[in-house]
């Protein structure tokens, strides 16, 4: 496959980019991407619980950039209302995306998918409300690379990757990678960052509701109280699969 990359600049510049990422601090990792993929690039967000820290991150070093929002239709009432309060905040160029298939008409037809208890069920219901939009996003604006606040403590499947990779043809870049719980807290506190509602409650990480419950004494990380314990990720942030391929293929993607 052709590097979307070469869209843009030489292989040298590319290359010359990989080190300059290799151990640049944060905003200088945001502003060299920036400078390379231009109009290009995107970060995503889920306004869960530490995302004002990455949204504050990326837009103090690029404003506008576009920040891409997969509303499921199952998010807290509280999610809403802090990614009301985080868009103002930081006068966001918010791109919201969605599934063609709305939660009524998804559960008439298919099912409440993720109260079936099968991994399977659950990876049907993630295609549906987060992958294919996300996909339609990237598609629709034109983006070749994306930023995320992945961490590499939070999964085993997260403190496999690099700063920089390359997954379905894209550039994904993550420049808090390395940071661990203590940093994080840190920046939010340094830049008195509001925390989402939920945290208080006693969540760790936040998504749809009914994927999601406060940390208990009888979880080892913070994951276990995702996604009924059964995964790690959503599949979002994996590699698609064959099936999902095949499918989005199937819905002109």
């Amino acid at each position: 496959m052709q590097r979307l990359a070469e869209v843009h600049r030489s292989d040298s510049e590319f290359d010359e980019l990989l080190r300059d990422l290799v151990n640049t601090d944060a905003s200088s990792f945001i502003e060299l991407a920036a400078g390379f993929f231009g109009d290009h690039l995107a970060m995503t967000t889920s306004f869960g619980i530490y995302s004002a820290l990455m949204l504050h991150l990326v837009t103090q070093v690029k404003p506008d950039i576009p920040v891409i929002w997969v509303d499921t239709g199952y998010l807290f009432p509280e999610t809403y209302k802090f990614a009301q309060k985080l868009t103002k905040r930081f006068k966001l160029n918010l791109r919201v995306y969605q599934s063609p298939l709305s939660p009524a008409r998804m559960e008439a037809l298919q099912g409440r998918l993720w109260a079936e208890k099968r991994e399977e069920a659950l990876d049907h219901y993630h295609l549906i409300r987060k992958i294919e939009p996300l996909q339609r996003a990237f598609k629709e604006l034109g983006i070749t690379a994306w930023l995320a606040g992945l961490r590499a403590e939070q999964t085993d499947y997260r403190s496999t990757l690099d700063r920089i990779h390359q997954i379905d043809g894209r550039y994904r870049l993550l420049p808090i990678l390395e940071w661990d719980s203590k940093r994080v807290e840190d920046y939010i506190e340094r830049h008195n960052l509001p925390e989402h509602p939920l945290r208080e409650k006693g969540y760790v990480s936040v998504g749809d509701w009914h994927s999601s419950r406060p940390l208990s004494a009888k979880d080892d990380t913070g994951r276990e109280t995702r996604f009924q314990g059964m995964k790690q990720e959503c599949g979002i942030h994996l590699p698609l699969t064959p099936e999902a391929e095949e499918s989005l293929r199937s819905s002109g993607l």
